[in-house]
Order: structure tokens, then C-alpha cells, then sequence
């Protein structure tokens, strides 16, 4: 069974992509998370955005940049979002999305940090999988 992972690249004025700290990890991500039966990909995408980061844009103003192969048994559908310096702190910005810690059982939030990250940087803060995908676009 072929999952789908939507995602969103947000991009400020500076060209750098949002990224959220994946919890208990040292690697960074962008927002994203599986396509729930019977969403829409921007569905998913939006979200996720929100789940992950508190983020809601109107979606009108999401591009959607196409489904790219990610993992042998998982697609990343991503889409962008440019927010110009909307964004200029990111202290506002929560997740709201847990899962049980592995060893407390404890709700903990999916990410725990957010920062800014330029094209220079994905290849030594994302996982390689997802830093090559980054680094093969354009945004």
C-alpha cells in the first residue's frame, strides 16, 4: 500500500524554508504527516501545517508542486507557501500534535522547536532523504 506524506515548504523573503525540530531527535523537518483517508492532499498538507507549527493560511494561497517519490512504500505530496517577512518571529508558533514518549508513555509534542534554514543548511539539519528531495527543487 502506497502512503502519501503532504507537506508544506514555507519560504520567507530571504528564501529560507520553515523547519521544525523533530522531538528526540537531532534532525529538522518541514511540516508534514500522512493523508488521512478521504482528504485531499491540500487537506493533509494545510493539517498537518497547522497541527505541526499552528500555521493556517487560506488556501488559496498554496502551490501545489507535485508528488515525488520518497520512500519505496511512501510519495511526498508537497505544496508552498511564500510568506514574505509575515513570519519575522517564530516564537507564536506551537505543535499540537503528540505522540506517547517511548519510555514515559508521556503525551509529547511531534516537534519542539522552529527555525529558519537556508538551501547551505538542509544537508546538515534534515534527514539525507529529505535534504536531497529539498535540495533537487526549486523554491
Amino acid at each position: 500500500m502506497q502512503q502519501i506524506s503532504c507537506g508544506t515548504l514555507v519560504v520567507n523573503s530571504a528564501r529560507q524554508l520553515l523547519l521544525c525540530h523533530v522531538t528526540g531527535t537531532a534532525s529538522w523537518d518541514i511540516p508534514k504527516g500522512l493523508q488521512d483517508e478521504g482528504e485531499t492532499p491540500l487537506q493533509a498538507a494545510r493539517r498537518e501545517l497547522f497541527e505541526e507549527a499552528g500555521l493556517d493560511f487560506d488556501a488559496g494561497r498554496f502551490e501545489d508542486l507535485g508528488e515525488f517519490t520518497y520512500r519505496p512504500n511512501k510519495q511526498l505530496h508537497l505544496f508552498k507557501v511564500e510568506v514574505g517577512d509575515e513570519l519575522c518571529s517564530l516564537d507564536h508558533l506551537r505543535c499540537t500534535s503528540f505522540f506517547p514518549h517511548q519510555r514515559t508513555g508521556e503525551p509529547t509534542p511531534e516537534a519542539d522547536g522552529f527555525r529558519w534554514a537556508s538551501r547551505e543548511e538542509l544537508s546538515s539539519l534534515c534527514w539525507p532523504r529529505m535534504a536531497s528531495r529539498l535540495l533537487s527543487m526549486e523554491w
